[in-house]
């Protein structure tokens, strides 16, 4: 099943007494790119989250951001700078004098300043925070894959759709192109009846140039490339691996044998029927973009 490159994933958990919500979030891109936000202090994740979701994505801008709270006690030493502190001290004694203010220093004064105190906490095991991280990633990201699995069959089903309507166009192109040929010999016979004031023209003649100009305006080959493009299309639409770089080399293909066909199209209602199917295969390169 095709995967749209558009998804959003959420999960909020409690693991081994840490508070973890993890999102996970991606838009089309050309290649896998990956960037993160975790909470201060848990940086080593960043790179255990890319590679951890690179084996699970191939393309895609992946957005994740990591919040991690510490819900049960831990050991914790809160330490004091006492250089900064005894700066502060000076400095408010020297208020004092200098304003005949009233010198009411306490310790409850100097702690209002927090950046006198430095907490430092107990090492943790990286390992065992990026097991419970993991934990609630895997959990984000199978509603993450859901809305991806969800976008991407519709995505599917739009262009199997404009599939349809091509082939059919294909189909209207392959019965009148030999008609085209046909009027055309009607007219030349006309033409050189005309010309040369007599009705008894040169049959090999006539079916001389009514060959060169079938030939010209022969659009058998491409027709029939075209079908094979939309068979194999057909095919990659049900592939269970990421086809979206296949499908863009693909649709590349379609777009240069409609091509063809419009400038061999000597025939207006080919022409219009050509447009119709360009139209359609430029819809098709549009969702394209957005599939893994």
């Amino acid at each position: 099943m095709i995967k749209s490159m558009t998804g959003y994933g959420r999960q909020e958990g409690i693991v081994n007494g840490r508070g973890i919500i993890v999102e996970v979030k991606s838009v089309n891109h050309r290649y896998f790119e990956f960037s993160s936000r975790v909470t201060r202090g848990y940086g080593f994740l960043e790179e255990k989250l890319k590679s951890y979701l690179q084996g699970k994505i191939s393309r895609g801008k992946v957005d994740v951001f990591v919040s991690i709270e510490t819900l049960e006690d831990t050991e914790a030493q809160v330490l004091v700078n006492h250089s900064l502190a005894g700066g502060y001290l000076n400095a408010l004694r020297e208020l004092s004098k200098r304003y005949g203010l009233l010198d009411d220093t306490t310790v409850t004064t100097i702690a209002r300043y927090p950046d006198i105190f430095t907490i430092h906490k107990s090492p943790e095991d990286e390992d065992v925070i990026w097991n419970c991280v993991r934990e609630v990633t895997d959990q984000a990201l199978e509603g993450f894959f859901e809305m991806r699995r969800r976008e991407g069959q519709r995505m599917k089903e739009d262009i199997a759709g404009r599939a349809k309507t091509i082939l059919e166009l294909v189909g209207k192109i392959e019965e009148r192109s030999p008609e085209t040929v046909a009027e055309y010999q009607q007219k030349l016979l006309a033409r050189l009846t005309e010309m040369l004031h007599d009705s008894n023209i040169e049959e090999q003649r006539l079916l001389t140039e009514a060959a060169i100009f079938a030939d010209k305006v022969a659009v058998a080959e491409e027709t029939v490339r075209l079908r094979s493009h939309f068979a194999q299309l057909e095919t990659m639409l049900e592939s269970e691996e990421p086809v979206g770089r296949k499908l863009d080399f693909l649709v590349q293909e379609m777009n240069r044998e409609a091509n063809t066909i419009g400038s061999k199209a000597v025939d207006s209602q080919i022409a219009y029927m050509v447009v119709d199917i360009k139209a359609e295969i430029e819809k098709i390169r549009e969702q394209i973009q957005n599939i893994e």
